[in-house]
């Protein structure tokens, strides 16, 4: 028997069609796979090109890390999540920054009122980060930083706070998101035109390869462009076509593809139909191991080496029976450990209507315990392998990835794409028709339109906005600048100004304002008088 004569004729089956466009057989068989060639396609785990896995033993050598998203109201609170997180076995932080840090305003701009604090952590200056990871080891805990137009800043201050602290630059591990692009698909917190954004990921690449040997200076992030519609195709095809911008910029720049590609990260969603994911990110390594290896002619193995964190989608969430979303956050770590995820992310059940409780992400963080230490998920690497239905869905998965890519590059490259919004409106189409098809039924969405109980208030604890954050923050801002060298703060802002309207990298004067206590705000304003603002083109 094979793949393709197991149905009868005459059956009335439902038709399967993916997100990504393929349409699922019944039954999988050995011609399914004909063309499948094992050490071209698959190969052995840490080896080329990495289909299952990036290295030899997967988690059988290392468990994956831990990383719950994090962080809210001011650094203090913040700090004692962090504690609480680490002291129950997580092993990396993912830090989550308030809109104002986002968008580099103080807490005392006008524009920052009614937000400080809100949904992530307040930033002002190098003090906030001295508080948040004060008793923290960072030479032992890799940190997430999630934020991305004033990432520069960010990865300047965490320096800054871990000399401070004493902790070698050669053991430190940070991670900025500091992906621009995917912020104009998807978010919206930008600030700069695209080309200065490219440019200041560029200075932090740089600077990282020079002085951070530990840290991935930027991640790129699908997560958020699948958050905002997209399919799992065009959440790695967009991904893929955003990285090589940044490492054409690069290698621009002089240096060699082997110097850093294999300081770039990813960050990427998982919701949906358990296979497709899976298989999503089979093909993700595979097509970047090719991809660096053959366009950019890499010699290095770890340059092919796709690096990723999962993260459990919160639009896979729902606020009806948020309880089921404890389970769905099961599967989505499951479906991350079966794929050979780096590290985890993982939702926590109540994200779909607050920052999570300690409670919620308790939960969240002994279901990875669960995965690691009852069910057998550290046994041997990439179980799934040779199943007919995996690999035929992974090459699938592959070839539309790449026809996606295709099309990216004949309309001049992704950066040309985002400056005429033709990325925004494929999402945004794609997000519509999504939605369509949860409200007409033709997409099941448990407890939303089919088994739908009458409920009462959900059993949320909800967080809580305190009012008081922001007149805390404003405090602590006044006695910074109150203590702080304003001939030192000046002057280093100067020199900012002098080094981006030059074309200098920005890194190593930003470690000197940060060090000098200049704010968030003071040096997002000195890069919009040199660089401008980005002007969102229109979308419909």
């Amino acid at each position: 028997m094979t793949g393709t004569t197991y149905v009868k004729e005459g059956e009335d089956i439902k038709e399967v069609i993916l997100e990504s466009g393929i349409r699922v057989k019944p039954v999988y068989g050995p011609d399914d796979v004909a063309g499948l060639d094992y050490a071209r396609d698959l190969g052995q785990p840490g080896e080329y090109p990495f289909t299952r896995g990036i290295h030899p033993r997967m988690y059988r050598s290392r468990p994956w890390t831990i990383r719950q998203y994090a962080g809210f109201g001011t650094p203090e609170e913040t700090n004692r999540r962090f504690a609480f997180l680490i002291a129950n076995g997580q092993t990396g932080l993912n830090v989550a920054f308030d809109l104002p840090t986002q968008m580099g305003l103080d807490s005392d701009d006008p524009l920052a009122e009614g937000e400080v604090g809100r949904v992530g952590m307040a930033v002002d200056t190098l003090r906030d980060f001295e508080i948040a990871f004060a008793g923290i080891d960072l030479a032992r805990t890799g940190t997430s930083l999630t934020i991305n137009a004033v990432a520069s800043v960010a990865l300047a201050m965490y320096q800054a706070t871990a000399e401070k602290y004493g902790f070698p630059l050669d053991r430190i591990s940070a991670t900025p998101q500091n992906d621009i692009l995917k912020e104009m698909i998807g978010r919206g917190m930008w600030i700069f035109p695209v080309d200065a954004g490219i440019r200041l990921i560029g200075d932090t690449i740089e600077y990282s390869v020079r002085r951070l040997p530990r840290s991935y200076p930027v991640s790129v992030c699908g997560y958020h462009i699948r958050e905002s519609g997209a399919t799992p195709v065009q959440e790695i095809a967009y991904a893929f076509a955003i990285a090589t911008t940044y490492i054409d910029h690069v290698l621009e720049r002089g240096l060699a593809i082997d110097d850093f590609a294999g300081r770039i990260s990813f960050n990427l969603d998982i919701y949906g139909n358990f296979f497709e994911q899976i298989a999503k990110f089979r093909a993700a390594r595979r097509l970047w191991a090719r991809l660096i290896r053959e366009r950019y002619q890499a010699r290095d193995p770890r340059s092919w080496q796709f690096r990723m964190l999962a993260g459990g989608g919160g639009a896979g969430l729902t606020r009806q029976q948020p309880e089921n979303n404890i389970v769905r956050g099961a599967y989505y770590a499951l479906i991350s450990a079966l794929s050979g995820t780096q590290t985890q992310a993982l939702c926590s059940y109540d994200e779909a209507y607050t920052i999570p409780s300690e409670k919620a992400a308790l939960i969240s963080l002994m279901t990875n315990h669960i995965l690691l230490e009852e069910m057998g998920l550290r046994d041997t690497a990439d179980p799934l392998a040779g199943s007919y239905y995996v690999e035929a869905l992974t090459g699938g998965i592959e070839e539309k990835v790449r026809e996606e890519m295709a099309r990216i590059e004949q309309l001049g490259g992704m950066a040309r794409a985002v400056e005429t919004g033709w990325v925004q409106r494929e999402v945004a189409r794609q997000a519509y028709q999504q939605e369509k098809a949860v409200q007409e039924g033709r997409i099941t969405k448990v407890g939303v339109n089919k088994y739908v109980v009458d409920e009462s208030e959900p059993n949320v604890e909800l967080h809580r906005y305190d009012p008081g954050v922001a007149a805390r923050q404003v405090a602590r801002l006044k006695i910074v600048k109150a203590e702080r060298e304003e001939r030192l703060v000046a002057g280093s802002l100067r020199e900012l100004e002098t080094a981006a309207r030059t074309g200098r990298n920005v890194m190593p004067v930003l470690l000197s304002a940060v060090k000098a206590y200049a704010t968030v705000g003071e040096i997002t304003r000195v890069f919009k008088d040199v660089f401008g603002e980005f002007r969102e083109p229109p979308i419909f």
